[in-house]
């Protein structure tokens, strides 16, 4: 973490001086917005984190609730969505806190006895194989925490709007602020313009039914009650998450965090055709019932049922994620996230996680836009990019539902769901999702110089030397959600072509920052060498890896890192992701997506590919 560069810190350097609208933030929602949040769950959450990293905007976050999140209803947190937590600051507290999987266990029937069940396998998670963060079970009322505190800590200072529910809108084809939003407080009816609205507000969402938007799909006729349960129990794994299937049915059992409390996703079986939701009516001692039922000869005493509830599998997409429906080409003025325009089971631990990419996605394009960096036609590509993403996913769900739900006499194999769980791995922990080529995610013609760094997918992180002090870190943790993008320049054999890439790199990236900004301001460009680090001085580095920054115009030590081996870490990160030793430019946008790869000779190509995606500065 850096800090200190403004002056002397000694307060909790998390806490963000605050600037813009954040300075003297009025208490009472003003009539105008920049950017109006309805709902904060996982998706409104990040967004206005996000959002509190740009204070030039007016950003307010409304919820028709009176408060915070008391109990979520959604605990599972992919590796992704804690790489994630890790660009705004609070990974390694949450993962304090968290229940780690660490392995899945599978039952079944024990040929002996069906009546009964035993271990099938035991197989470690996925996680670790995949990337270096894990895959956790954390109250979702904890994660929205965790973002407030990063939203009112931001410049902005952005808190929630309580006890405020959304009642309408309006977009009108002109004006400055032209969605009318209609509100309801305790105060009675009021009307609140906004350039932009998006809406996070859940599967029965008022905003999407507001833009004429509508859910494509249906609910399958299977009905699973869930319960958070603190019980006294023989079943020997009950500290590890089970898939369990009996003759009495199935379960999903899911630890949670604290040591004690745990998940259950019980199946109810078939539900009538006639049977108008009735089964959502079931009693908590009938799901009790049938848990101890298909758990046989294992028993439960359940102690307490900190929540439970009854759903049907029900797989969702609506038809558009923003407000363009007539296919006009015209900006988008409204926008869909989270369960708004996806839903799903909830067996597959994706909801939160999708919902919260949704608001990644979308949060720096609209700072972008209303900053002046971007221009407008950046905001159609939140539709193009999250909506195949989001059918991959209910896709997914679907199958994974549907082996979830088998009876015994339809499994051949017994090790086949642990099969699956582990080939399909990379989708469900958030990154098989891969960008296409947009104004945004440029040209594969130069993939082959990186090819550990898939255009369009996430930066892949790894271990590097810091130059200045010899300290391993890992080169994607020091981005942050700050809007900026990242580029890494990885040095050819020698550096004299790195050197001569950051004289003339220099002079592009400047066409598109503010010359009033720090040179950083937009774009955070990193240096990777191939020479050790003991061989290197950032003193002599291009101004480009050591820049001046601040008011006091403090020289930036943290921008020349070495590729390794070193006392620390084996890591090469050149062999690690597949780099040319000639030398390649990786740009990364600020949702931490590849965005384009060149060649250090490619500083025209680099320009042609920035004026795509922004405007010049002012």
């Amino acid at each position: 973490m850096q800090f200190h560069h403004h002056g002397y810190v000694s307060q909790d350097p998390r806490v963000l001086p605050a600037s813009g609208t954040g300075v003297d933030r009025p208490t009472d929602l003003p009539d105008e917005v920049d950017v109006l949040i309805v709902g904060s769950g996982p998706a409104g959450m990040l967004l206005a984190a996000q959002m509190s990293q740009f204070p030039e905007v007016t950003t307010r976050i409304i919820e028709k609730r009176e408060g915070r999140l008391e109990l979520g209803q959604a605990d599972g947190i992919q590796p992704r969505s804690v790489e994630t937590f890790q660009a705004f600051g609070f990974a390694e507290r949450i993962i304090a806190e968290a229940y780690n999987i660490g392995w899945m266990n599978f039952w079944g029937p024990d040929p002996e006895n069906p009546r009964n069940i035993r271990r099938t396998s035991r197989t470690a998670d996925y996680a670790y194989d995949i990337c270096e963060f894990p895959h956790l079970i954390v109250n979702q009322a904890r994660v929205l925490d965790y973002f407030a505190e990063a939203a009112a800590h931001g410049p902005a200072r952005i808190v929630p709007d309580y006890g405020v529910e959304f009642a309408g809108l309006v977009v009108h084809e002109d004006g400055d602020f032209p969605v009318e939003v209609n509100l309801k407080d305790a105060e009675g009816e009021r009307t609140v313009r906004a350039k932009f609205v998006v809406g996070c507000d859940g599967a029965r969402s008022g905003v999407r039914d507001a833009i004429g938007r509508k859910h494509v799909g249906g609910v399958s006729a299977h009905a699973w009650g869930v319960m958070d349960v603190l019980v006294n129990t023989d079943f020997p794994d009950w500290r590890t998450k089970c898939a369990i299937n009996a003759e009495a049915g199935n379960i999903l059992h899911i630890p949670r965090e604290g040591g004690y409390l745990s998940r259950m996703y019980i199946d109810l079986g078939e539900v009538p055709e006639d049977d108008q939701h009735r089964v959502r009516q079931t009693p908590i001692e009938t799901i009790i019932a049938k848990a101890n039922e298909i758990l046989h000869p294992y028993t439960l005493d359940v102690r307490e049922v900190a929540w439970h509830s009854v759903y049907e599998v029900g797989h969702r997409v609506t038809d558009g994620f923003d407000d363009v429906i007539d296919g006009s080409g015209r900006t988008p003025r409204v926008f869909l996230t989270g369960d708004a325009c996806h839903t799903h089971s909830a067996k597959a631990g994706q909801g939160m996680n999708v919902s919260m990419q949704d608001g990644f996605n979308l949060g720096w394009k609209l700072g972008a836009v209303l900053t002046g960096r971007s221009p407008e036609s950046l905001l159609a590509t939140y539709g193009a990019e999250r909506r195949p993403v989001a059918q991959q996913l209910i896709d997914f769900d679907r199958e994974w539902s549907s082996l979830m739900a088998r009876k015994p006499e339809e499994i051949s194999d017994p090790n086949d769901l642990a099969t699956y769980y582990l080939a399909t791995a990379e989708f469900p922990s958030g990154f098989m999702t891969q960008y296409t080529e947009s104004m945004i995610t440029g040209s594969d013609a130069h993939q082959t110089l990186a090819a550990g760094f898939p255009l369009g997918k996430r930066f892949t992180s790894a271990e590097v030397v810091r130059v200045a002090d010899g300290n391993v870190v890992h080169l994607g943790h020091h981005a942050r959600a700050d809007g900026r993008w990242r580029v890494y320049a990885f040095g050819d054999r020698d550096g004299t072509a790195l050197s001569a890439w950051a004289l003339s790199a220099a002079e592009v990236f400047a066409r598109f920052t503010p010359s009033d900004a720090d040179v950083d301001a937009v774009f955070d460009v990193k240096a990777v060498h191939q020479q050790p680090f003991e061989e290197l001085e950032v003193t002599t580095m291009p101004e480009l890896f050591r820049p001046r920054t601040g008011p006091l115009g403090l020289a930036d030590w943290e921008k020349a890192y070495a590729a390794g081996p070193s006392k620390w870490t084996q890591t090469d990160i050149f062999e690690a992701r597949e780099l040319s030793r000639d030398g390649v430019v990786v740009v990364v946008r600020p949702d931490q997506y590849v965005a384009a790869i060149l060649p250090l000779e490619g500083v025209d190509e680099l320009a042609a590919f920035l004026e795509g995606a922004f405007l010049p500065a002012s």
